[in-house]
């Protein structure tokens, strides 16, 4: 079963996040870049961490490219070789060259999803990483 982090700051695009992943496992949900890195760092020191992370990038107090930059930094200097990274999936609006070349050269991100949210790139995106859904017991 999945843990999966959804840092979304619109209410709506919050809740059908929250919706499509829960079939994956764990669904928290937080509403900006500050929340999205204590609960990356508390999840981490319980020895409980995010499989994925879907980050939004416009957000207020922190947007979602500081965010990765710091979640990535404590990765290493928490000894975690870049192969064991968590999955970041930057989800956004924003299509432009700029921003692309922002997350996934500068910041780290491991994929990048212009929002509307398909329902079907999300779990073709879960599939790559292998994220099933979870078997439900009745």
């Amino acid at each position: 079963m999945a843990r999966i982090l959804v840092v979304e700051d619109d209410f709506g695009s919050r809740r059908m996040m929250q919706k499509l992943l829960e079939e994956y496992g764990h669904v928290d949900v937080v509403v900006d870049g500050e929340e999205a890195v204590s609960a990356f760092k508390m999840s981490t020191s319980e020895r409980a961490p995010y499989d994925v992370v879907f980050l939004g990038i416009m957000m207020p107090k922190m947007d979602g490219q500081e965010a990765l930059k710091l979640i990535r930094a404590f990765e290493k200097e928490s000894g975690l070789s870049p192969i064991n990274e968590t999955r970041v999936v930057m989800t956004t609006v924003l299509e432009d060259p700029k921003n692309v070349i922002e997350a996934y050269f500068k910041g780290g991100a491991t994929t990048y999803i212009v929002k509307p949210v398909d329902r079907m790139k999300i779990k073709s995106e879960l599939a790559k990483f292998g994220i099933k859904p979870a078997e439900r017991h009745n």
